[in-house]
């Protein structure tokens, strides 16, 4: 299995099926962070379900599709990264995150945000990566900040979610706004 530094002692691997029980610890854990905003975070609250999650992204990276990726620091998983979609006829693909509270706060996400635009614009050649998030979730907004992503708009009250209708904000960078000096080597902002 590969793995992708994004610290000294933190990296980027693939999050597959067979890891559903770590997985599902870690997002025990994360659920205060995740609830608010990630549906499939809602509904992985067993190893079953969990797994499901898993399979559902192993089915799309086996159909280019999609594809999700884990966070470890110090050899625990603290949050990840997927494409939650990636289509690569249209050329547009959408970038998710999501991390428990002892994966925040050291620019863990935002490294591993880059490669995944890297790996987007630069080696798929796909032309945008879209972001999309609730309004009320700073953190997320701040992500798409720092990766010099333009705010597209708001989808007014687009999204029911723990009983809560939240605004979507769609951000987006395209193929030529994007350089290799953003890319994965670059500081965090």
């Amino acid at each position: 299995m590969y793995a992708i530094p994004l610290a000294d002692d933190a990296e980027l691997r693939p999050l597959e099926p067979w890891q559903a029980a770590e997985f599902l610890a870690h997002i025990d854990r994360a659920r205060p962070n995740t609830d608010p905003w990630i549906p499939w975070a809602s509904r992985s609250t067993d190893l079953a379900s969990a797994r499901a999650t898993l399979q559902g992204y192993a089915d799309k990276q086996a159909a280019d599709a999609g594809r999700i990726f884990g966070i470890w620091q110090a050899g625990t998983l603290v949050g990840g990264v997927m494409f939650v979609h990636f289509d690569t006829g249209s050329g547009n693909c959408e970038i998710g995150v999501w991390a428990e509270a002892a994966g925040e706060g050291r620019g863990l996400i935002s490294a591993a945000v880059r490669h995944l635009i890297d790996y987007a614009l630069l080696e798929r050649g796909m032309h945008r990566v879209e972001w999309w998030s609730s309004s009320r979730n700073t953190r997320s907004r701040a992500v798409a900040q720092r990766m010099g992503m333009h705010l597209d708009g708001v989808l007014r009250e687009y999204f029911p979610h723990n009983g809560i209708r939240h605004d979507k904000e769609i951000w987006s960078i395209l193929a030529h706004e994007w350089s290799k000096e953003q890319g994965p080597g670059a500081p965090a902002a």
